[in-house]
């Protein structure tokens, strides 16, 4: 239910399941993630079970249905018996009526094959959003981009080269250097970084004696990946002082608003601005965010995004670069902020774009380009 009132699933399940055994989390956080990544299929299947609409239901119904059809048509290890009987006994709690209706629903439910009305409830994905990747990348890496957002993702972390792989976990090597797939459970404390998010920082080119800027550094990754370059200075900010708490005292870490005037009185060799956004590269990861997300949001963001390039260049030495990337798969925030913030600017060379799509690439999807300053 808190993810139905905007909050994020894997913030609220870390707080429900920190005092559950360590198998019983995993299950809780597999369903949990499962329903929502393919809740388009299992509203399907609810409908073809029941015979009813899921906005017919009060939304607790829909939620058990959801949890108990995931479990018996997506996952080996449940007995259907007892996803049944659970399942019953959590719609008693909300309504005893329902327990009936949910019962009859769920003995109706098998594991044959289905033929899904259309390819937007066969990839569990908005019709709307669908058909934006097909108009941006093609249908055949739309269709990638949506069938990567169904599966778990890997989890990766960052050893900076020339550092030992810790001793208590087992990683293997990626095509990015610096950067390690983990195959054993992540230890309490270690920061995962996501593959794409450590491929775009290189594009920054950045070299011993630098001054570096961090716009939008929350949680402090892509900051303590920067600092294995000696710079002469970093400084990492952000709008959110909790989420700033989480970049290690590395650095000068400063609390700013970067869509206003920055109050710094030098200019920076290099500047990252990883801009806030819809996040829609992220699907796998954060699968609620294809059903929050709506059309008029990437106008929204972009309002937001051009704001804090703006900010940015004004603090770029001559000769510097600035790297703005999202992990938005939309033109809304990627290209068309570029462009228009750079329109008729002579002193400004867009060097690079660089995209990371899921399903073509490890890891989220990422926009990244780099603007020179001349």
């Amino acid at each position: 239910m808190d993810v139905s009132q905007e909050a994020y699933a894997s913030d609220s399940l870390r707080e429900a399941t920190q005092l559950l055994e360590k198998r019983d989390a995993g299950l809780a956080s597999q369903i949990v993630f499962g329903c929502l990544r393919y809740q388009a299929q299992l509203d399907y299947l609810i409908l073809l079970y029941s015979r009813r609409l899921p906005e017919q239901l009060d939304l607790p119904i829909v939620i058990v249905l959801r949890m108990a059809i995931f479990q018996m048509r997506y996952l080996e290890r449940i007995p259907p018996h007892a996803a049944v009987n659970e399942s019953v006994e959590l719609a008693k709690a909300h309504k005893r009526a329902a327990a009936g209706f949910v019962n009859a629903t769920l003995r109706k439910v098998i594991k044959e094959n289905v033929v899904w009305p259309d390819l937007a409830r066969e990839l569990s994905c908005p019709a709307w959003l669908l058909d934006r990747w097909i108009d941006h990348f093609g249908s055949d890496q739309a269709r990638s981009i949506a069938d990567a957002a169904l599966r778990e993702p890997e989890a990766y972390i960052r050893i900076p080269p020339g550092s030992a792989p810790p001793a208590d976990m087992e990683v293997e090597p990626t095509a990015v250097s610096g950067c390690f797939r983990l195959l054993t459970p992540c230890k309490s404390g270690r920061r995962l970084h996501d593959i794409s998010s450590q491929a775009i920082l290189p594009l920054l080119d950045l070299q011993a004696g630098q001054s570096y800027l961090d716009m939008c550094a929350a949680p402090g990754n892509k900051t303590l990946q920067a600092l294995e370059t000696p710079l002469s200075l970093a400084v990492a900010c952000d709008v959110s002082a909790t989420r700033l708490a989480a970049v290690p005292p590395v650095c000068p870490r400063v609390v700013l608003d970067a869509t206003r005037s920055l109050p710094f009185n030098r200019n920076f060799d290099r500047i990252l601005i990883d801009a806030p956004c819809s996040g829609t590269g992220t699907l796998a990861r954060n699968p609620e965010i294809k059903w929050r997300v709506l059309p008029e949001d990437f106008a929204r963001f972009q309002a937001k995004q051009r704001r804090i390039l703006s900010s940015g260049l004004q603090l770029l030495v001559s000769g510097g670069k600035l790297l703005y990337a999202t992990c938005s798969l939309e033109r809304e925030e990627n290209e068309e902020v570029v462009r228009s913030v750079t329109a008729n600017r002579g002193d400004l060379l867009c060097e690079r774009e660089l995209w990371r799509l899921p399903g073509r690439e490890e890891g989220d999807g990422f926009y990244a380009a780099v603007l020179a300053k001349l």
